[in-house]
């Protein structure tokens, strides 16, 4: 059975309803970025990084997974398939996706501030004075700018064995994400799923479809 390994980005949400973080002018939602997703925000304001992210995951609970989502999912039938996401959502496991790897977090998820191991299922609201089991306050499972990206060496592990390559609803401008690209081996395919996708120069396998993701799965022919 060939691996399939699908990096996705903010696209493939977003046609579920959920708005993409970050828009033209810098800002999530009308906050600055630093301000709601960086240590230096979280201990300037704790209440407006929870209260920020209560707001996610309140939106979270009100939509669901779209025809994408689902398509990956039926890929698991002919494939084997890992996803690697960028988005904090929990659509993909949602739509049955087996083996998921979030790099940045996961929004149903809070942990200790102080012990990034004390991680547990969470789908209410964060408040201040909430504790972990180590007396510290929880804190959004969320990896924020100039954190490390945890899961990275295995996303990279899994993308260097891979068969074929999917890249769904991402600009590749994050990183260390972006760079996952750099393990897939040359002889592999490489599909590219987003209305404003770009050549990649010195990829002579890629092969990019501008539409949205629900639109473009249905013209891989997997």
């Amino acid at each position: 059975m060939e691996k399939i390994v699908v990096l996705t980005g903010a696209g493939i949400s977003a046609e579920s309803g959920i708005a993409t973080f970050r828009d033209a002018n810098g800002l999530w939602e009308g906050h600055d970025m630093y301000a709601v997703a960086s240590p230096e925000g979280w201990h300037r304001d704790r209440e407006l990084v929870l209260e920020f992210y209560n707001q996610r995951r309140r939106q979270l609970n009100t939509v669901e997974p779209n025809a994408a989502h689902y398509y990956l999912r039926e890929l698991e039938d002919r494939y084997k398939v890992t996803i690697i996401t960028q988005n904090v959502d929990d659509l993909h496991e949602r739509a049955g996706s087996s083996h998921v790897i979030h790099l940045h977090g996961e929004l149903r998820k809070a942990r200790s501030e102080a012990d990034e191991t004390l991680v547990y299922d969470w789908t209410g609201d964060i408040v201040l004075g909430q504790k972990a089991a180590d007396g510290a306050q929880l804190r959004p499972h969320i990896v924020w700018f100039g954190e490390a990206v945890p899961l990275m060496e295995e996303a990279i592990k899994e993308t260097i064995t891979v068969d074929i390559m999917l890249i769904i609803g991402t600009s590749m401008q994050v990183y260390p994400a972006a760079s996952l690209i750099d393990h897939v081996r040359p002889t592999a395919p490489i599909y590219v799923i987003d209305p404003n996708a770009t050549k990649l120069p010195g990829y002579t396998n890629a092969h990019i479809i501008r539409k949205k993701a629900t639109e473009g799965v249905i013209d891989l022919g997997l």
